[in-house]
């Protein structure tokens, strides 16, 4: 059993993620790296002031612009957009460990005949006409559909046809996404971009129990620690229930695969991936990092486990998007502000594109956070930033100012 202080297990965790001193992770490959270490990295739609993949990787990575994620998915094809915690971008090399899910698409769609005729006229025109979304595909009328796997984003009952058709045979792995334009998806055919080798490659882990296993795993490397517990951090592992983690983390213990850890004021263990001991030995030297002032994104890999935020950091977090605007606490779209080892605050920001315009809504600092001139001065480098990254040559402070700029 290995021993940390708070302090200690929040220096390993922002460690971990490259969030406090010197950046971990810098350009394209770092990006790709840091998203290989998390294992997939939460894809949403909505683009307040980026989307949350893009956010993510702001945060950690070095010289990150929306450009070099765009670049990863659809020219390089490093990484593909596919659920895995739900709407996901991952590492495309992991593509096999999905079969399953695409085989339970497959199975899912025979129980709508209407679906077989409209999959050969789409995979028809795709092949003849490229890349294509459901505005353009000449598929007319709807069709009573859902999605077999359900997190893959697809609909319940009457749904446009067109729509229909090309989310079954993505969910199916038969296309993929060839770029996305805003929130409008263009697909066009797996096999013109995934290597042969991938997509006729078996599923590395049939065994659903050792799929599962390999699934916590890798989740508990996305965050860094957890605890064996009901988690976020679990969604959308098939079949995985109390009796299945529990199991899954004994085994994992008695391979060594995964550490022990107790945290100081924390009743439950928590657990690290073995390969991350050296990480450990380094934060019970006790050093001290140069702070940094970061934005995360709202479905953050390291916000995954909310309730573990709250017991390590003191700090709890709603994202508010769902939210009646009047039973709001903050807003519609609010980002975590870390500064060093703690949570300093949240931000409210909106990319105004047509005018160039980075709005700040508001900034809510935490009670006990003295707004110390370094700590102001590091947001507004922080704002300066995120407006650079967001393509905004000027800056609206609307409800707030930091105070270095009074």
């Amino acid at each position: 059993m290995i021993h940390l202080t708070n302090r200690q297990t929040r220096q390993f965790l922002l460690l971990k993620h490259g969030l406090l001193g010197a950046h971990k992770f810098t350009g394209k490959q770092g990006a790709l790296a840091f998203v290989r270490q998390a294992g997939c990295i939460q894809f949403d739609p909505v683009d307040s002031c980026g989307k949350n993949a893009e956010l993510t990787l702001q945060s950690r990575v070095r010289n990150f612009t929306k450009q070099t994620l765009s670049e990863l998915l659809y020219t390089d094809r490093s990484l593909i957009d596919f659920p895995d915690k739900n709407l996901s971008i991952f590492p495309t090399e992991d593509w096999p460990y999905f079969r399953r899910y695409r085989d339970a698409a497959k199975d899912g769609g025979l129980r709508f005949p209407e679906l077989a005729d409209l999959e050969k006229q789409a995979i028809a025109y795709i092949r003849a006409n490229g890349a294509v979304s459901s505005d353009e595909l000449p598929v007319q009328g709807s069709i009573h559909w859902h999605s077999s796997i359900h997190w893959s984003g697809g609909w319940n009952g009457n749904t446009n046809a067109a729509r229909a058709v090309l989310e079954q045979l993505y969910s199916t792995g038969e296309l993929i996404i060839h770029h996305k334009k805003g929130s409008r998806k263009y697909y066009d055919l797996a096999d013109k971009y995934l290597p042969s080798r991938l997509l006729s490659a078996p599923d590395p882990l049939p065994d659903e129990y050792e799929h599962q296993k390999w699934r916590v795993l890798r989740r508990i490397g996305a965050v860094g620690l957890l605890w064996n517990r009901p988690s976020d951090a679990w969604l959308n592992i098939w079949g995985l229930k109390s009796p299945e983690r529990i199991r899954i983390f004994a085994d994992l213990l008695s391979e060594e695969k995964i550490l022990a850890v107790s945290v100081e004021g924390i009743a439950s263990e928590l657990y690290c991936r073995a390969e991350d001991r050296p990480l450990l030995e380094t934060v019970l030297e006790n050093r001290t990092y140069k702070p940094r002032c970061e934005f995360i994104a709202p479905l953050d890999c390291f916000l995954w486990d909310r309730k573990l935020i709250k017991a390590l950091f003191g700090f709890e977090y709603t994202w508010e998007i769902y939210t009646p605007a009047d039973k709001r606490k903050y807003g519609f779209y609010v980002l975590p502000i870390i500064y060093g080892e703690r949570f300093a605050g949240r931000i409210e920001a909106i990319a105004q594109s047509k005018t160039g315009t980075l709005l700040v809504k508001n900034i809510w600092y935490e009670e006990d956070c003295r707004q110390t001139k370094k700590l102001l001065t590091e947001i507004d480098k922080s704002v300066k930033r995120f407006a650079r990254f967001n393509q905004c040559g000027s800056i609206q402070y609307e409800n707030t100012l930091p105070h270095i700029l009074s």
